[in-house]
C-alpha cells in the first residue's frame, strides 16, 4: 500500500470512528431532556440543559491546554482516552445519578477539547496542500452521517411511545454505550504518519526546549500557543467574525438539544411526539450534509465569494424560526413531563416541524462552512489560533445558550438567535468584503478565495 493509500485509510478510519461515537453522542444530546424529564418522579434531579451548559463550558477553557496534552500524548492515544470519556458519559444515562451526571460532564468538556484538537492534528498529518480539501470533504461527511443511524434508532425504537419507561431508556443507552465504545476502539487502526515539519524547526525548537522534557515542552507550546490567539484574539477580523462564531454557537444549541425537546413535549403530535425527535435528528443530517457537500464543491467554482452562502444561511434560519414560532407553543422547551397541551399560532404540524429540522440543518452548513472557509484564508500561516478562538467563542456561547434554555420560553430563544444572527451576517460580510478589498489590491482573482 501505497504512502498516499496509507494516509487516506487514516482518514477514513478517522471519519469512521467519529462517526460511531457521535451517532451515540448526538443522539444522547438530542434525546437527553426528553428522558431526563420523565426522570423528575425520582431521586434524580439533573438537567440535560445545564448538562450541556457545563459540558460546553469546560471545553471552552480546556481548549487552553488541550494542544499540550496532545503534543505529549500523541493523537491516537488521546483519541481513544477521550472515547472512553464519551462512552462513560452516555453510559450514566443507564442508571442516573444526580452527582454522577454533572461529574460526567465535567469529564467530557475536557475530553471534548482533546478530541477535537486530536483529529485536527491526525487530518493535518495525514494531508498535504493538495489532499486536504478531499480528506476535509470525506471527514465531514462520514461525521454528520452520525446524525442518521441513533435518529432513526430512536424513531422506530419509540415509535408510538408517549411516555419514556425505565426499560425504553437501559435499552437505549445501552445500545449508544456500545456504539461509542465501538468508534473508540476503532482509532487503533489508524496507522502512525511521521509528523513533517520544515527543516532546522524542530532544531530550533529543542534549543529553546533544553534538553527537551516534558514540562518544558509543555510550557513551550502553551507559550507560544496563548501568545499568538490572544494577539489574534484583539485583530479587527476576528473580533468582528466573533460574532458571527457566537451565532453559530447559539443555534447549535438549539438545533442540536432544545428543539427536539420541543417536538418531544408537544402532546398534540399524539403517539408520535417521542419518535418525532430522532426524525427531526435525521434531517437536520440531511440538510447538513446536503449544504456541506454543496457549497464544498461549490467554493471551488465560486466568482462571488462566501456572502451569498452566508445570506442564504440567515435567511433559511429566518424562514426556520418564523415557522417554528408559529408551530410551537411557547412553553415547548420548558415543559413538565406531562408535556404541553398549548397551541402557538396554528395547530401543531408534524410536516412543518420536520421541515423546520432540514432548514436548521441547512443554515447551520451555510454559516460553518463559510465560517472555516475565510478563517483558512485569512489566517493560513497561523490556523491553530485562529480556529482555537473560533471553537472557544462557539462553546462558551453554546453552554451560555443551554444555561438560559433552563428558563427562557421559545419566543425569547428565538428572538436572541435572530438579532445575534442578524448582526453576526453584517460583521461576516464587513470581514468578506476587506478580504476581497484586499485581494484584488494584490491583483489575485476574486475566484481564488
Amino acid at each position: 500500500m501505497s504512502l498516499e493509500s496509507k494516509k487516506l485509510f487514516n482518514i477514513i478510519i478517522l471519519g469512521v470512528s467519529f462517526m460511531f461515537i457521535f451517532t451515540a453522542f448526538q443522539t444522547c444530546g438530542n434525546i437527553a431532556q426528553t428522558v431526563i424529564t420523565n426522570l423528575n418522579n425520582t431521586d434524580f434531579h439533573g438537567s440535560g440543559y445545564t448538562s450541556m451548559s457545563i459540558i460546553y463550558g469546560v471545553f471552552s477553557a480546556s481548549n487552553l491546554i488541550s494542544p499540550s496534552v496532545v503534543a505529549v500524548v500523541g493523537p491516537q492515544l488521546s483519541m481513544v482516552v477521550s472515547g472512553i470519556f464519551y462512552s462513560l458519559y452516555i453510559a450514566v444515562f443507564i442508571q442516573p445519578t444526580t452527582w454522577a451526571f454533572y461529574t460526567a460532564s465535567v469529564f467530557i468538556g475536557i475530553a471534548a477539547a482533546v478530541l477535537w484538537t486530536a483529529q485536527g492534528n491526525c487530518l493535518t498529518v495525514n494531508s498535504n496542500e493538495n489532499t486536504i480539501g478531499r480528506n476535509s470533504g470525506v471527514f465531514w461527511a462520514l461525521l454528520q452521517s452520525s446524525l442518521f443511524f441513533g435518529n432513526l434508532y430512536i424513531y422506530f425504537a419509540w415509535q408510538g411511545k408517549t411516555h419514556i419507561s425505565e426499560s425504553d431508556r437501559r435499552t437505549v443507552f445501552i445500545a449508544l454505550t456500545v456504539i461509542s465504545l465501538v468508534g473508540t476502539v476503532l482509532f487503533f487502526l489508524i496507522r502512525k504518519q511521521e509528523d513533517t515539519k520544515p527543516p532546522g524547526e524542530e532544531d530550533s525548537a529543542n534549543e529553546i526546549l533544553g534538553e527537551g522534557s516534558v514540562t518544558s515542552y509543555i510550557n513551550f507550546h502553551y507559550y507560544v500557543f496563548t501568545e499568538k490567539s490572544i494577539k489574534l484574539s484583539f485583530t479587527k477580523e476576528i473580533l468582528l467574525l466573533s460574532v458571527t462564531t457566537a451565532y453559530t454557537g447559539l443555534e447549535l444549541t438549539f438545533f442540536s438539544g432544545v428543539y427536539g425537546t420541543c417536538i418531544g413535549a408537544v402532546n398534540r403530535f399524539g403517539s408520535e411526539e417521542k419518535s418525532l425527535i430522532g426524525l427531526s435528528g435525521i434531517f437536520i443530517g440531511v440538510g447538513e450534509i446536503l449544504g456541506g457537500g454543496f457549497f464544498g464543491l461549490l467554493s471551488k467554482n465560486n466568482r462571488f465569494g462566501r456572502n451569498p452562502v452566508v445570506m442564504l444561511g440567515i435567511v433559511v434560519h429566518f424562514i426556520a424560526f418564523y415557522l417554528i414560532f408559529f408551530n410551537m407553543p411557547n412553553d415547548a422547551p420548558i415543559a413538565p413531563m406531562e408535556g404541553t397541551d398549548d397551541v402557538a399560532y396554528m395547530i401543531p404540524s408534524k410536516e412543518v416541524a420536520i421541515f423546520c429540522s432540514f432548514l436548521l440543518g441547512l443554515g447551520d452548513s451555510c454559516f460553518n462552512t463559510q465560517l472555516l472557509s475565510i478563517l483558512g484564508f485569512l489566517y493560513s500561516e497561523d490556523s491553530a489560533p485562529a480556529f482555537a478562538i473560533f471553537k472557544f467563542v462557539q462553546s462558551i456561547c453554546a453552554a451560555v445558550a443551554y444555561f438560559y434554555s433552563n428558563y427562557f420560553l421559545l419566543q425569547w430563544q428565538l428572538l436572541i438567535m435572530v438579532v445575534v444572527g442578524f448582526f453576526g451576517t453584517i460583521t461576516f460580510f464587513v470581514v468578506e468584503w476587506e478580504a476581497a478589498a484586499a485581494l484584488v489590491a494584490r491583483g489575485s482573482d476574486y475566484s481564488s478565495i
